[in-house]
C-alpha cells in the first residue's frame, strides 16, 4: 500500500498529467526577466533624452521655473539644506547648474542603452534610479505627472530583479519569482487605481460617453486621433466599455493560474497597445506595459522571441547558480512593498481617492490613475508677437507654433510618444486656468520678448529671427476636429474667445517688477 504522506502528491501528479498531459512544472522567468529589463531600460532612455534637451529651458538656471530657485525656498521650508535633502532627495543637492543637468542626463542616456542592449545589474539599475529621481524631485511642474513616480517604482523594481554584479542577458542567478509578483502587484495596482478613479470621478465614464469627446480633448492627439474620434457613438460605449473591463476585471487575473494569467496579460498589453496607437501620452503607456509582461513566463516567449535568445535561456537554467543573499534581500524588499502597500490601498478603497501620489519619500510604492475625468471642449492658448511700436485695430500679429500641440489648423498632428513635450502638456493644462495660476506663462512671454534662445528651443521656430518682438499676447481658441473631407484640408476647425493673456511689453513696469520679484531675472536685466 502506498504511504498515507505520499497521496496527496499522486493525486496532484495524475490529475496534472491528465489535465496537461504531462507532470506540472513550476513557471520560469529567465525570458521574461530578459524582456522587462529591455523594456525597462527603453523607457529610462527616452526619459533621460527628454531631460537632456529640455532640462536646461525647463529649470536649469536661467529656465523657465530655475530649480536652484525652488531648493532655495525647500531650504527654508525645512530649516537647512540637509533636512531639504531629507525630504527631497536629489544628486543635485550636491551640486546644480545647467552641465550638472546635462550631465545626469547624458549618463543616463548612457546607461540606459547599455540595459536595451542587454547588460544590467542591480548597480546599473540603481544608479538609473537614483539619477531619475533626482530629476524629478527638481523639476517641478514640469515632472508633477503620475509616471515618473511610476517609472520610479518599475525601476526599483528592475533593481531587485537583477544580480547585483552580473550584467550578461542571461546570468547565473535565476529571476527572483517574489519580484515577478511584485511587478505584477505593480500593475494591478495601476489598473485598479485607474478604474476606480474613472467610476468615481466623472459621470460619462459610467455613461460610458467619455470616449466621444477623449480623443479630441486630449493632451496632443496624433493623425489616428482624428479618425478614431469620428467613430459612431455606439464604438465609443463599447470602448469605454471594454476599458472598465480591462481596468477593472483583468487585472485580478494575473494572479491566477498560468493560462488565466496568461489571456489577462493579453488583454493588458493589447490594451496599452491601443491607448498608444491613440495619441501621445509621453511614456505613461510603455512604462505601464513593464509590470503586464511580468503575467508571461518563460512558456509563453518561448513561442515568440528568436531561438538564439531561447537556447541562451536554456544554457542559463543548466547552469543556474541561486544565491542565499540575494533571496533574503528580495524577501526583505517584498516585506517592505508589503508595509508601505497599506497607503495606497487605503487610498484606492477611499471614496476620496487621490491619483498619482507618493505615500513615501524614495516613491517605492505609490497610487495612480489617469483620466478621472474627460473634458467636453478643447481649449488652447496661442502666443502671439508682433513688431509694431504702436498697437491698433489693424496691428499684424505673428503667431507661435509649439512642436506638437494644435495650432495652425492646417498642421497634421504628430507622432511623438514615448517622447514628451513638456511645455506643450502645461500648455494645455493651462488653457483649463488663467495666467494668475501658471506664473511661469508671463515669465515665458519674458522671454519671448527678448528672443530667449532656450525658450524658443521649445517651440517650432521664431517668427522674429531678426529681433524680438515689441509685444506678445496669448489668445485663448476652441479647437475642434475637422472631418477628413472638410474642403480646405484642415486638421482642426477654431473659434477665438478671447484674449487670454493682453499685449505684454518688456519696458512695461508692471511686467519687470514682476519677473524680478519672482527671482527670474537679475536686477540689471536689459529692457
Amino acid at each position: 500500500m502506498q504511504p498515507a504522506e505520499s497521496i496527496p502528491s499522486a493525486i496532484v501528479s495524475r490529475v496534472a498529467q491528465r489535465v496537461a498531459g504531462r507532470p506540472w512544472t513550476p513557471p520560469a522567468y529567465w525570458l521574461t526577466r530578459f524582456v522587462i529589463l529591455r523594456l525597462i531600460g527603453v523607457v529610462y532612455g527616452v526619459a533621460f533624452l527628454v531631460s537632456a534637451h529640455q532640462g536646461g529651458p525647463l529649470f536649469g538656471q536661467q529656465g523657465l521655473l530655475p530649480a536652484d530657485l525652488y531648493m532655495e525656498r525647500l531650504v527654508g521650508v525645512y530649516g537647512s539644506r540637509w533636512e531639504a535633502c531629507l525630504h527631497v532627495p536629489s544628486l543635485f543637492w550636491l551640486h546644480f547648474s545647467d552641465a550638472a543637468v546635462r550631465i545626469v542626463a547624458w549618463s543616463g542616456v548612457a546607461l540606459s542603452a547599455l540595459v536595451v542592449a542587454g547588460w544590467a545589474n542591480a548597480v546599473i539599475m540603481l544608479v538609473l534610479w537614483a539619477l531619475y529621481m533626482s530629476i524629478i524631485n527638481i523639476g517641478q511642474l514640469w515632472y508633477g505627472y503620475g509616471w515618473e513616480i511610476q517609472l520610479l517604482e518599475t525601476g526599483m523594481l528592475g533593481v531587485f530583479l537583477c544580480p547585483l554584479w552580473d550584467a550578461r542577458p542571461f546570468p547565473r542567478t535565476p529571476p527572483p519569482t517574489v519580484i515577478i509578483w511584485l511587478f505584477r502587484w505593480l500593475g494591478f495596482r495601476v489598473m485598479l487605481g485607474a478604474g476606480l478613479i474613472k467610476l468615481r470621478g466623472d459621470s460619462c465614464w459610467r455613461e460610458l460617453t467619455c470616449l466621444v469627446h477623449h480623443y479630441e480633448t486630449q493632451p496632443i492627439p496624433n493623425p489616428l486621433s482624428r479618425w478614431i474620434h469620428f467613430q459612431p457613438v455606439w464604438i465609443h460605449k463599447l470602448g469605454a466599455l471594454f476599458n472598465h473591463f480591462v481596468e477593472l476585471i483583468a487585472p485580478w487575473f494575473a494572479f491566477g493560474p498560468r493560462h488565466v494569467r496568461h489571456v489577462a496579460g493579453c488583454f493588458l498589453v493589447a490594451f496599452q497597445l491601443a491607448l498608444i496607437a491613440s495619441g501621445n501620452l509621453s511614456f505613461l503607456n510603455w512604462v505601464t506595459l513593464v509590470p503586464m509582461l511580468a503575467c508571461f513566463d518563460d512558456s509563453w516567449w518561448r513561442r515568440l522571441l528568436p531561438r538564439r535568445l531561447v537556447a541562451a535561456q536554456e544554457r542559463a537554467v543548466l547552469r543556474a547558480r541561486p544565491s542565499r543573499l540575494q533571496t533574503g534581500v528580495v524577501l526583505a524588499y517584498a516585506t517592505l512593498v508589503a508595509v508601505l502597500s497599506v497607503g495606497p490601498v487605503k487610498n484606492m478603497l477611499s471614496p476620496r481617492q487621490a491619483m498619482n501620489r507618493s505615500f513615501d519619500r524614495l516613491s517605492l510604492v505609490n497610487t495612480y490613475g489617469a483620466f478621472g475625468s474627460v473634458g467636453d471642449v478643447r481649449r488652447e492658448i496661442v502666443f502671439e508677437g508682433t513688431d509694431e511700436d504702436i498697437l491698433t485695430g489693424a496691428t499684424v500679429w505673428n503667431p507661435y507654433a509649439f512642436k506638437a500641440k494644435p495650432g495652425d489648423p492646417m498642421r497634421r498632428p504628430r507622432v511623438i510618444s514615448p517622447y514628451q513635450l513638456r511645455v506643450d502638456w502645461q500648455i494645455w493644462f493651462a488653457a483649463m486656468s488663467t495666467p494668475q495660476a501658471y506664473p511661469w506663462t508671463i515669465h515665458f512671454v519674458w522671454k519671448l520678448l527678448h528672443n530667449d534662445p532656450g525658450a524658443l528651443s521649445l517651440l517650432a521656430g521664431n517668427p522674429f529671427p531678426d529681433r524680438p518682438p515689441r509685444h506678445v499676447r496669448a489668445v485663448l481658441y476652441e479647437y475642434r476636429f475637422a472631418p477628413a473631407d472638410d474642403p480646405t484640408g484642415a486638421w482642426w476647425q477654431r473659434t477665438v474667445l478671447g484674449l487670454w493673456l493682453p499685449p505684454l511689453a518688456s519696458g512695461q513696469p508692471a511686467l519687470r517688477e514682476f519677473i524680478r520679484a519672482n527671482g527670474w531675472e537679475p536686477d540689471d536685466a536689459g529692457p
